[in-house]
């Protein structure tokens, strides 16, 4: 039975790999979208403009486009990609975490369709040449986001609104995984290159879009546990509603937070995801496959700030985030620099020489964290120092 197993997989990549050489004419081809919820969502509105952009810049229209909202993140995932499928589309991305299981359950009995998905690690171990994992080095675009953050807090203190002691962040987090915590310390690491003496507190909600859980937290970060600024890593505009209603700056994700923050918003780090799907149609017109793990930064257009708020930030930020954007791309900032970090009072690379520490040592050498080279999707998920995680 194995074998015969085996004789089927080995036929399906062989007429997947003669599928991909043919291509597919620009008229002929349909993107589908499954989006974990909807219009509302600031994260599943990033997804639909970046597919909107990349198909305008293909030259391609909107109407090749078909969007399956409100997936969630269980079987509806399988039940929208066979829809897709089903429909004739030829490319199928997959917006969130909890979608990757069932997106691959699919991409094999569709091996002539080519899968995207976003966030995840299992493409490689699936063995389906036409599954894919993409992210982005949103950590690059979190770090200038914190330097904006940590200028701001360095006004705070200039104008003795605060003392220096008293420049804690509060951050929103949706859970306890890499990719939050990796976010949430590539920002503080950003705002502490600019003021060294801030802190952060994180409080998780369990949700990766809840407005009123969001709106809750960024209340109780305020008022609870003092913080003076506020960023998050949620998908919906209520951490700023917050800020505003409570006079407090704030850093959002995916989308501007200005029309809801105007006085509070500073800027949003967010992930391009057309360029990712821009290269990825390409490919299926062309016919050729493409990378299994992908994972870009600002020097291939992956991840980007929206504007900066100019009644909100300090004086000389814009100059600032285009000196940092442009040392990134140089090389000549680390975002995860060893020497800017440590974990329990040890540096990345003693810790990793510790019993604890020892997974991450494959990780950690030539002074940093070398963070999504492994795999697209983020794996940095240690707590540095000046960093609490609250309980809930």
């Amino acid at each position: 039975m194995k074998k015969i197993v085996s004789m089927f997989l080995v036929l399906a990549m062989l007429l997947c790999a003669a599928a991909f050489a043919e291509g597919v004419a620009p008229e002929d081809i349909k993107m589908g979208l499954i989006c974990i919820g909807d219009e509302n969502s600031g994260y599943d509105v990033n997804f639909i403009d970046a597919a909107k952009k990349a198909l305008a810049s293909l030259g391609l229209s909107e109407d090749q486009l078909i969007i399956k909202f409100n997936a969630g993140d269980g079987e509806g995932a399988e039940d929208a990609a066979v829809e897709l499928a089903e429909s004739g589309c030829n490319y199928i991305f997959a917006d969130s975490f909890g979608h990757e299981d069932y997106v691959i359950q699919v991409a094999a009995d569709y091996p002539d369709i080519q899968f995207s998905h976003a966030t995840g690690f299992k493409a490689a171990g699936s063995g389906l040449p036409n599954m894919h994992n993409a992210f982005a080095s949103i950590y690059e675009a979190r770090y200038v986001a914190g330097i904006v953050a940590g200028m701001k807090l360095n006004e705070m203190i200039d104008q003795g609104k605060i003392t220096p002691e008293q420049a804690k962040i509060g951050y929103v987090g949706a859970f306890p995984f890499a990719e939050v915590i990796s976010g949430f310390t590539s920002f503080f690491l950003g705002a502490r290159s600019v003021c060294p003496t801030a802190t952060m507190a994180v409080q998780y909600i369990n949700s990766w879009g809840d407005p009123a859980m969001e709106k809750e937290a960024a209340e109780a970060l305020i008022g609870n546990y003092n913080c003076v600024l506020i960023s998050q890593h949620a998908d919906t505009t209520g951490e700023s509603i917050a800020c505003e209603a409570a006079g407090v700056p704030c850093v959002g994700y995916n989308i501007s937070m200005i029309s809801v923050a105007p006085t509070c918003a500073l800027v949003s780090s967010r992930i391009d995801w057309s360029a990712y799907m821009a290269m990825a149609l390409q490919c299926v017109m062309d016919g050729t496959n493409f990378d299994t793990d992908w994972c870009q930064g600002f020097a291939e257009g992956a991840v980007a700030l929206t504007e900066l708020n100019d009644a909100a930030v300090a004086e000389g930020t814009a100059e600032a985030v285009d000196e940092a954007i442009a040392k990134l791309i140089a090389g000549e900032i680390k975002v995860f620099d060893t020497a800017t970090f440590t974990i329990g009072g040890l540096t990345p690379e003693d810790f990793a020489q510790t019993e604890e520490g020892a997974a991450y040592a494959d990780y950690i050498y030539d002074g940093e964290f070398h963070e999504s080279e492994a795999q697209s999707a983020p794996y940095f998920n240690l707590i540095i120092d000046g960093i609490e995680e609250l309980s809930n």
